[in-house]
């Protein structure tokens, strides 16, 4: 059985990873298309939630955002990778606490570990709100699967 690329309309086969015409994944080209829908104002707040997970906790509070996909997934996966960063953050604050002991190279490996780890979150932070601003239902590994299933109705 043969499938339709939603990005460019390619024909693929149903077992395709990606699409041999534009290379688009699959389970990508899907998400977007559900949220191709997404408004300016949806783009505006799905970032918007991203801030810190205060204004994703308000969004899945007010009735006008109960039933709005978009920003419903893009709270709950800013409120799980809030939650994911708090206790990666923990944990490698204690591996850095342990690594600061060892002479002469501890602080400096500490130093650079503290450096690169909050350079990788401000990007993430960075990426998330961006594809959110470009109206993508953008799943992180695992936390996106989560979010996506708060979203679906059972």
């Amino acid at each position: 059985m043969l499938l339709t690329c939603s990005h460019c309309g390619a024909q693929m086969p149903e077992i395709s990873a990606f699409c041999p015409g534009c290379g688009m994944g699959v389970a990508t080209a899907a998400a977007a298309t559900v949220v191709a829908s997404a408004g300016v104002r949806d783009r505006i707040f799905g970032a918007f939630a991203y801030f810190t997970f205060v204004p994703a906790v308000v969004f899945l509070r007010l009735d006008r955002y109960k039933r709005n996909r978009f920003v419903r997934f893009h709270s709950w996966q800013s409120i799980f990778l809030t939650l994911a960063a708090a206790v990666i953050g923990v944990s490698f604050w204690l591996l850095l606490s342990v690594l600061a002991w060892l002479p002469r190279v501890g602080p400096l490996l500490s130093l650079l570990g503290a450096t690169l780890a909050l350079l990788a979150g401000m990007i993430l932070w960075v990426v998330m709100m961006v594809k959110a601003l470009q109206g993508e239902a953008f799943q992180l590994p695992l936390l996106g699967r989560l979010a996506e299933k708060q979203v679906t109705p059972l």
